[in-house]
């Protein structure tokens, strides 16, 4: 079985931490991924004003509630071409592997960005030059994740610096840690010649458990279409995706994994979880 959660973003706009904690508590969500700067107002989670005053704070505001933190969304660009506001974007990335423990978070997550400083889609994210400037972000923050015995969560997306499974086979074997995992967003690894071709949708969700199943821990769930080559999301059932294969190999390798709903709102997460449930029993293996 799949454990649903819901980004907090989602379900509320920015507020106190309690004033938004007591929103996710009150729809009953258990998990959640938590992006601090995108849900508090009353916090400045610019680099330089986290503490472990800060960090304890949060934790126990989010137990008394039961809320499980199991990403904490710290989504940078280990890509940006600027020297300076890279490593910035990095330093940022690390403040937050600093205090994740101390609010229970399970990981700390990011995408792996692009070659351009407002992240437009440019064919320089392609590159080799690009990917080992990529690397060479995710080693500092490797060092740091190391000795502060915290997981990085990273994400692929057709687009981003990772953009296919063998991309994140070549990551995981050069980043060469065992404090770094996969957050499987099946949706963003479909390239859009395969909006209609649910087999080679299949394929591709199929050489991700294949290349680094043992390193997938977490999922992100929703749907999508493409307005040319730009991916809309939609509720899950509403869009392109074929989820034969996900819901598969999760129900052979994953039970239990956590899969966060992206772009899903209060009044429809409980349709979408239904939905997702469905597809898991009719799929399961």
């Amino acid at each position: 079985m799949i454990q649903f959660g819901m980004r907090v973003h989602d379900i509320c706009k920015k507020g106190t931490v309690t004033e938004v904690l007591d929103k996710v508590k009150e729809l009953d969500i258990h998990y959640v991924q938590l992006a601090m700067s995108k849900s508090f107002s009353d916090v400045d989670t610019s680099v330089g004003h986290y503490s472990a005053g800060l960090g304890d704070y949060v934790g126990e505001e989010l137990k008394k509630r039961n809320i499980h933190v199991s990403i904490l969304g710290c989504y940078i660009n280990p890509a940006h071409p600027d020297e300076e506001k890279r490593l910035l974007e990095v330093k940022r990335f690390i403040e937050h592997l600093k205090y994740s423990k101390r609010m229970g978070a399970d990981m700390v997550g990011t995408e792996t960005g692009r070659a351009d400083p407002y992240m437009k889609i440019v064919p320089e994210t392609y590159t080799e030059e690009n990917y080992q400037r990529v690397l060479d972000s995710f080693k500092r923050i490797r060092d740091a994740a190391e000795k502060l015995g915290v997981m990085v969560g990273v994400e692929g997306v057709f687009n981003h610096t990772i953009h296919s499974p063998e991309i994140m086979r070549r990551f995981l074997d050069d980043i060469d840690s065992v404090n770094f995992d996969v957050i499987l967003d099946s949706v963003n690894l479909i390239t859009p010649d395969l909006e209609n071709d649910p087999k080679g949708q299949n394929a591709v969700i199929k050489k991700a458990f294949d290349l680094y199943g043992d390193r997938i821990t977490t999922l992100h769930l929703k749907d999508g279409v493409f307005e040319g080559n730009d991916q809309r999301f939609r509720h899950p059932g509403e869009g392109f995706f074929c989820y034969e294969e996900l819901m598969r190999q999760v129900s052979m390798y994953k039970p239990y994994i956590v899969g966060t709903l992206e772009n899903s709102t209060p009044e429809k997460y409980r349709e979408d979880c239904e939905y997702l449930q469905a597809q898991y029993d009719r799929y399961k293996v």
